[in-house]
């Protein structure tokens, strides 16, 4: 990120780049999980994800993420992707921590620190931060409390920051100031390093407290600007599972409310979960208990019915998605109908005005304008043309058991119900099956295809009994 800023005697434009370094190495032992706390999932993402992506969002130069518990298993949620790491071997407090990160830091740079356990943070607060800040000053973060007891304490004095105080030290009169320290911060590199150098550890934890920085801000003559955060959900660090749920909920509603603000439907905005990125159309209906995960597009006039889970996919134009399905990985096209219990798995393509109904399931295939698969059907590895119906019971044996193979079938074919097309097989276009039958063999088109053994009763044959012990 280039942050420009004319300078007050010069009115010259001031470039600085900026550094963002999170704190992301404590174990989170109040969660109670072999894995790390950071990568906990969040809207189905780890936690540590959104952080850097609000990072991203921010134009960073440099990204550096300080490990710890777990890095190994951090790094390679991440690997490939552009940014530093740095080892904080032993947990020796959050100054500590930002210390591991600066020899590789440029002194020119503009260091933002962030917490890898506070994901709600939104770019646009911290661009307030930087931007109330020359490129000599100091700005931190922080937020109004009902309740502020545990926390420090920001001392203004004519309205100007002059120091943090703990819990611990607190006189009675700061003890009654609700403004405390989030400890986001953004200060100039070359100076957060001299002061990191002066850090001590005479304390009861025996740790580098990073907030003692801004003291020594303050004392060396730096101005140092209070920045508030609109809400303390924006900034509510994590540390065990009651407040990742409740962060949870919070994103929840931030994302409906986005989403709402766009023109979105929904039934009860709190029954709804994204888990991912959902892009709506104009006229969109989103009934309660649809859940939405990685990267989910809804056409115009889409109407998403109950308790469906929507996966990966592109659901087009004028669709209706009637209840209980389960859809990953497919694409749709315009005044297509689904459902209600019906399950498209990854590689269902479905051109217009197709439907699938109950209990039907359709995995690697493709179907044509105007088909219909209506009932109780498994469909995979298949190529349905135009206008075909596909009768109830109707299953394509694609797998041999050890290995998959296709079956086609032309347009305007019929399949009566209970057929068995037993792949590689093909369908001609206007061929009709005979309900019952097993197809093995390639069916010509415009003709009847039946494969049905003859009927016969046994009349020596008796029901089995159980025996008597």
């Amino acid at each position: 990120m280039i942050i420009a800023r004319p300078t007050t005697a010069s009115r010259k434009i001031v470039r600085v780049k900026l550094s963002i370094i999170i704190l992301a190495a404590g174990q989170g032992t109040r969660m109670r999980s072999e894995k790390p706390k950071v990568l906990q999932s969040l809207a189905g993402r780890p936690m540590l994800r959104h952080v850097v992506e609000c990072a991203r969002a921010l134009g960073a130069a440099d990204i550096c993420v300080v490990h710890g518990f777990g890095g190994a298993e951090v790094q390679d949620e991440f690997a490939g992707e552009k940014m530093r790491w740095a080892l904080q071997s032993e947990q020796l407090g959050t100054g500590h921590a930002v210390m591991q990160a600066m020899p590789e830091t440029p002194d020119d740079n503009r260091v933002l620190i962030l917490f890898g356990d506070v994901p709600l943070l939104r770019p646009a607060t911290l661009k307030r931060i930087i931007d109330a800040c020359a490129p000599d000053e100091v700005g931190v973060l922080t937020v109004d409390m009902e309740n502020p007891f545990g926390y420090g304490r920001i001392v203004r004095e004519h309205g100007k920051v002059v120091r943090n105080v703990e819990e611990k030290d607190a006189n009675a009169v700061e003890r009654a100031i609700r403004e405390i320290n989030t400890g986001v911060q953004s200060m100039p590199a070359a100076r957060l390093k001299g002061w990191l150098s002066r850090l001590g550890n005479s304390n009861s934890q025996g740790e580098y407290y990073l907030t003692d920085v801004l003291g020594m801000a303050v004392e060396d003559g730096i101005a140092v600007h209070g920045v508030k955060a609109e809400s303390w959900v924006e900034v509510m660090g994590i540390n065990d599972r009651k407040q990742l749920a409740q962060a949870e909920r919070a994103l929840q509603a931030r994302q409906v409310d986005e989403l709402m603000s766009q023109g979105v439907g929904f039934a009860d905005p709190a029954r709804v979960d994204i888990r991912g990125t959902l892009s709506c159309g104009k006229d969109v209906f989103i009934d309660v208990n649809a859940v939405f995960e990685g990267d989910v597009v809804l056409g115009d006039n889409v109407r998403i019915e109950s308790n469906n889970v929507i996966r990966n996919s592109n659901i087009g134009d004028d669709n209706v998605i009637h209840p209980n399905c389960h859809i990953e990985g497919a694409t749709t096209g315009a005044h297509c109908e689904i459902g209600p219990f019906s399950r498209l798995r990854p590689g269902a393509e479905l051109a217009a005005h197709v439907k699938v109904g109950n209990f039907v399931e359709i995995k690697k295939s493709t179907v044509a304008d105007g088909s219909k698969v209506n009932h109780l059907t498994y469909i995979g590895d298949t190529t349905i043309g135009k206008n075909v119906n596909v009768g109830a019971g109707t299953i394509t044996c694609n797998y041999d058991g050890a290995n998959k193979f296709r079956t086609i079938i032309g347009d305007n074919a019929f399949i009566g119900s209970g057929v068995e097309l037993v792949a590689p097989v093909e369908v001609g276009a206007g061929a009709v099956i005979g309900a019952g039958s097993t197809i093995s063999k390639d069916a010509p088109p415009d003709k009847l295809t039946l494969e049905r053994s003859r009927q016969v009763t046994v009349p020596s044959w008796t029901r089995p009994s159980k025996k008597s012990h």
